[in-house]
């Protein structure tokens, strides 16, 4: 409730909006600079939604989602992402799961809070005229959502990636490459180690509009079956964002490219920008 009130008395302030990445996933290499603070927010809704560690599978709306970066120097940017209500309607169960005994939503719908999402990025090469910009993030998802809820998996997770864009003419491309250390939600003393990778575009089709796309996902690496909630994910997304005055507001449909993935969804959203405080 804090973070919904933080933004309430963000949106009072008018600043001015600059080019960042919503509604894709894929991290881009350059922080918001200096003193500045982002604030994005915004919704999805996903269909065939899949949940192997509870055993529950329908059709899942979260909103608002939102996200603050806050620019602690001229290269180092600190994240916070997360959401208020996430609501499943229920279309299926498999009492089979390892953890469907500790659900206790017992109607055709269940509700939590999104996972925060704590990170840090740091920009290490700046883009010039022939050479891409390079960034570390890293990042750890602290567990908000309860497994109770069939939503959840009370596991802390950890992710650390490389960061590498390119702007030519009117096209930027991103792309990420990293490793995400996941744990079990079903054991205490066990962890998969994924490959997490990420390429995106975005291309200007006039000075407020642009149109957007990326394949963003997580590769198991593990020799024979991962721990349930670790598996292989992927996700096209393809939208657009149009800037008006000091607003940015975005659209984006999404299509789950493996059978653990949503197969349809789509978002929208806003992102804004503004001096927030002073640095040394």
């Amino acid at each position: 409730m804090r973070i919904a009130l933080a933004l309430v008395a963000l949106l009072a302030v008018a600043p001015t909006a600059d080019a960042q990445q919503r509604p894709l996933v894929t991290e881009d290499p350059e922080t918001i600079g200096a003193g500045r603070m982002l604030v994005e927010a915004g919704f999805d809704y996903q269909r065939a939604v899949e949940y192997p560690v509870s055993g529950l599978s329908g059709h899942l709306l979260r909103m608002p989602l939102i996200g603050i970066s806050m620019g602690l120097g001229s290269i180092a940017e600190a994240q916070i992402d997360g959401g208020i209500y996430n609501r499943l309607s229920i279309t299926g169960r498999k009492p089979s799961a390892p953890l469907a005994f500790h659900v206790t939503a017992p109607g055709d719908s269940t509700w939590h809070v999104e996972d925060l999402v704590v990170g840090t990025k740091i920009r290490i090469v700046p883009e010039g005229t022939q050479r891409p910009s390079f960034a570390l993030r890293s990042a750890t998802k602290l567990p908000m959502a309860s497994n109770e809820s069939g939503i959840g998996l009370d596991t802390i997770d950890f992710y650390s990636s490389l960061l590498v864009a390119k702007t030519v003419q009117s096209v930027r491309v991103v792309g990420n490459v990293g490793l995400g250390i996941l744990s079990d939600p079903t054991r205490g003393d066990r962890q998969n180690d994924v490959l997490t990778y990420g390429v995106s575009f975005a291309r200007a089709v006039s000075p407020r509009a642009e149109v957007v796309g990326e394949i963003n996902g997580r590769q198991d690496t593990r020799l024979g079956d991962p721990p349930p909630g670790t598996e292989s994910r992927s996700m096209a997304r393809f939208g657009a964002r149009y800037t008006v005055g000091a607003w940015r507001a975005d659209a984006v449909l999404m299509f789950g490219l493996t059978t653990k993935d949503p197969s349809f969804g789509l978002g929208g959203g806003f992102t804004y920008v503004l001096d927030a405080f002073g640095t040394p």
